[in-house]
C-alpha cells in the first residue's frame, strides 16, 4: 500500500499550484492523470546541496554510466522497456507491483500521465536503466526508477549512480528542489545519502534524518 494521508486532483497547466502542492507534501502518482497524494515526501534543498564523499564515491564507481534527459511522451517506446520495468518491480517489491502496460501508458500517453520527462542511463551504448520524472522550472520529481538487474549484479552501485546523476542534473538546471519519492519502507533509507535532505512529516518539512531513519526501522 502506498502511504498517503490526503489526495486531490489538480490543474496540470498551473505550474505554481503544482510546485505549491509539492511543497505541501503532495506528489503526482501513476493511477491517473492530475491525481496527487500527500505522503511522507523526501526532497533535497538544492540551494544548500553539495556533493559529499559518498556521492563522489558513487560517481567514481559508475563513471562510465551515461545520462540523457528525454521529454515524454516518447514515440520510440519498445516492449523491452516494459519488460525491464516489470522484472525490476516484481523482483524488488513483489509480483504485480508495476505492469508493462502501465509503464507504456506513462511513457506514451500524455492524457494518462503528468510525468513529462524520462532519464535514460547507458553503459557501453546499451540502455541499462530509466526513471520517469515530472519537471517544471522550479523542481524535478524523480520517480519510478528501474534498471537491468543483470547489470546491477555486476555493478552494485547502479541504482545510486542513477539517482546521483539525477540530482546533479537538477542542480545544474537551477532547480530549487528535487523530490525523491516517499519514505515508507525500511529500504528507503538509501535516499538519505545526500546533503540538505528534508522529509515531510504530514505537517511540515524536517531536516533531522535520524528521526525518519528510526521511523523506517519500525
Amino acid at each position: 500500500m502506498y502511504l498517503s494521508w490526503k489526495e486531490k486532483h489538480i490543474d496540470e497547466a498551473d505550474d505554481l499550484l503544482i510546485t505549491s502542492s509539492y511543497n505541501n507534501g503532495y506528489v503526482f502518482v501513476r493511477p491517473e492523470k492530475n491525481l496527487m497524494k500527500q505522503t511522507r515526501s523526501v526532497r533535497i534543498d538544492l540551494n544548500k546541496f553539495r556533493l559529499n564523499s559518498e556521492n563522489r564515491r558513487i560517481l567514481r564507481k559508475t563513471e562510465e554510466l551515461g545520462f540523457t534527459a528525454i521529454p515524454l511522451p516518447d514515440p520510440t517506446y519498445h516492449w523491452s522497456i516494459g519488460k525491464m520495468a516489470k522484472d525490476f518491480y516484481d523482483t524488488k517489491f513483489g509480483a504485480g507491483t508495476f505492469s508493462a502496460n502501465k509503464l507504456k501508458e506513462l511513457m506514451t500517453d500524455e492524457t494518462k500521465s503528468n510525468f513529462n520527462m524520462m532519464f535514460v542511463y547507458t553503459l557501453n551504448s546499451s540502455v541499462v536503466g530509466y526513471a520517469l520524472c515530472y519537471e517544471n522550472k522550479d523542481m524535478i520529481h524523480y520517480s519510478y526508477p528501474f534498471y537491468d538487474l543483470s547489470i546491477a549484479e555486476k555493478n552494485k552501485n547502479l541504482g545510486m549512480g542513477m539517482m546521483v546523476r539525477a540530482v546533479k542534473y537538477a542542480e545544474e538546471h537551477h532547480k530549487a528542489h528535487i523530490y525523491l519519492g516517499s519514505a515508507q519502507r525500511p529500504g528507503d533509507t538509501y535516499k538519505f545519502q545526500f546533503e540538505a535532505m528534508e522529509w515531510f512529516d504530514g505537517e511540515e518539512w524536517k531536516q533531522d534524518t535520524s528521526i525518519i531513519k528510526n521511523i523506517l526501522k519500525t
